[in-house]
């Protein structure tokens, strides 16, 4: 027999009084929250059973895995962004290509927080350029942009430069004519692309580094580009004044900037443009980089007084005769945070028009030195005359990098000797680099001397770690040395082919390959395969010394 039995429901605790209504109402919905999430459970449960290939049909388990890669253009974008995050940019690119909704998802801000721009000045670039910016413009947080003309305009010289050609008067008239007309259109290009930039960064207020690098401003071998092809691209001035009013509002806007550097830009920074930036902004800054030898007169991108309100500095790039005592002197209150890095640019253009009369002298440097332990500094001379770096180059100078670059003037032996003798215990990296036409008359440090300069500096300084050297004699023994004397600890060492000289003694042993023995002599002593230079073209820092001073400086500013 069986028995049916009624048993009642489970009645919601305080259903009985009127002040329990609002508690049976939750435990309802509560109820109903439970009994949905464990239906999507066993919904997932069973599309994942469905889409199984069974052990009799695989065929129907292979179109059921193509029926769900199909279908990836249905993902949510939060997993189509963290896919993408995993991805290098430029396979990033290709996923993206897939489908309009991955496409979509490329420009997540999530995925760009860091976007660094290499640009030629040419037409070309200013669509992409527009395109590129539109999308990450207003959320980027870290900007790096470098303009460079290319190849100088495949002409060999800047504005000045003829190009080399004999052809007469008129030839010589028509080619100058042709490459100023190519010039004056590279920096109406040139305008125009920093233009796109700026607009575009204009009300964000994210970000937090900023860096602008323009290279067509270098020095070339027989001219300058100087104010008056800028004043020819742009005759009434219309655009550089919007570019310096943009630069301003970029900074006014800033809520969260943190690293400024602006190299070689042709006046888009003025003496009044860091009064922009609030006091709020300048007291968290951490690094500040104004390099820019086009300055005319005695005028300079910061002073003493506006240093001060920077009072967590930790790094900052300036021209050196910009560095004045009273700038070292604020560096030293007790209110400010200790200054690690200090790059200085030293150019015979701010030579010849400033003064270095009010540069730091030895006791400023003594007093930097005990404000912060961990101060290094990094020096690079374009065309600098001996009794000038000796005036620049005082004992005290925690001197970690220094970069020689020379049109005219040559570095002599004493300067190189000096170095090594008071930087000893600081000297990490030495670059040597004289542009000189005839490869025939290299100088030769060790003229009159009893030891090679560069032998001593290997031995001298004991954390040297990179030497570059090109058009100066270094000879194969001497070069031998300083392999040596550095071994495994000198990282790198780039010495051009021309550079290297063998001794008469070398080359009449018929028993002996010269090259060879140099090259093996070299392998041993530093521990790893060495071989000299074969292409000029192939250093950077020959034949783009300006970038490559900067990227050098933005990586010594950050490696703190």
């Amino acid at each position: 027999m069986l028995l049916f039995l009624s048993v009642p429901q489970p009645r919601p605790p305080g259903a009985r009084t009127r002040a329990g209504a609002a508690r049976v109402a939750r435990w309802r919905r509560r109820r109903q929250r439970l009994r949905l999430q464990q239906l999507r459970r066993l919904r997932g449960l069973l599309r994942g059973l469905r889409g199984r290939p069974g052990a009799d049909s695989r065929r129907r388990g292979r179109m059921a895995l193509c029926g769900q890669a199909a279908g990836a253009a249905s993902l949510p974008s939060e997993l189509i962004v963290h896919i993408f995050s995993f991805l290098p940019a430029p396979d990033r690119l290709r996923a993206s290509a897939s489908c309009s909704h991955w496409r979509e998802c490329l420009f997540y801000p999530a995925l760009w927080p860091q976007l660094r721009i290499c640009l030629r000045v040419s037409p070309a670039e200013q669509p992409r350029l527009e395109f590129l910016m539109r999308k990450c413009g207003w959320f980027v947080r870290e900007l790096r942009v470098e303009f460079a003309a290319e190849n100088y305009l495949s002409g060999g010289g800047g504005p000045g430069d003829g190009g080399g050609a004999d052809s007469g008067t008129g030839g010589e008239e028509v080619e100058g004519l042709q490459l100023s007309t190519s010039w004056l259109e590279v920096l109406r290009t040139y305008l125009e692309l920093v233009l796109c930039v700026l607009v575009s960064i204009r009300n964000n207020r994210n970000l937090q580094k900023f860096s602008l690098f323009g290279d067509i401003s270098v020095l070339q071998q027989q001219g300058s580009l100087s104010n008056t092809y800028l004043s020819k691209a742009d005759p009434d001035g219309k655009k550089i004044k919007q570019i310096q009013q943009l630069f301003e509002e970029i900074l006014s806007n800033s809520r969260q900037l943190k690293w400024l550097s602006c190299g070689f830009m042709l006046e888009i920074v003025t003496p009044s443009s860091l009064s922009s930036l609030s006091n709020s902004i300048a007291n968290t800054m951490e690094h500040l980089s104004l390099l820019d030898n086009n300055i005319p007169g005695n005028s300079t991108l910061i002073t003493a007084v506006e240093l001060e309100r920077f009072v967590n500095l930790r790094s900052l790039a300036l021209d050196f005769c910009d560095f004045t005592a009273e700038m070292a002197r604020v560096l030293t209150d007790s209110n400010h945070v200790p200054l690690q890095r200090l790059s200085l640019l030293v150019h015979n253009v701010s030579v010849m028009h400033k003064s270095l009369d009010n540069m730091p002298n030895d006791d400023h440097w003594k007093a930097l030195s005990r404000k912060s332990t961990s101060l290094r500094v990094y020096i690079m001379a374009f065309d600098i005359k001996s009794e000038d770096m000796l005036k620049i180059l005082k004992p005290s100078i925690p001197l970690e990098r220094i970069h020689f670059d020379s049109y005219i003037t040559c570095v002599s032996g004493a300067i190189v000797d000096l170095i090594s003798r008071q930087y000893d215990k600081f000297l990490t990296h030495f670059i040597l680099m004289n542009d000189v036409i005839d490869t025939s008359g290299f100088p030769d440090l060790s003229d009159n001397r009893n030891e090679d300069p560069l032998v001593l500096l290997a031995w001298r300084c004991t954390k040297l770690s990179l030497l570059a050297i090109h058009g100066y004699t270094v000879w194969a023994h001497n070069l031998i040395a300083i392999a040596r004397l550095r071994g495994s600890d000198l990282k790198v060492l780039e010495v051009t082919e021309e550079s290297i000289d063998f001794d008469q003694g070398e080359l009449a042993d018929q028993d002996v390959d010269p090259v060879h023995n140099l090259i093996e002599q070299v392998s041993l002593g530093l521990g790893q395969p060495w071989h000299a230079v074969m292409d000029i073209e192939s250093l950077s820092v020959f034949t783009e010394p300006n970038r490559h001073f900067y990227r050098e400086m933005q990586r010594f500013s950050e490696d703190i």
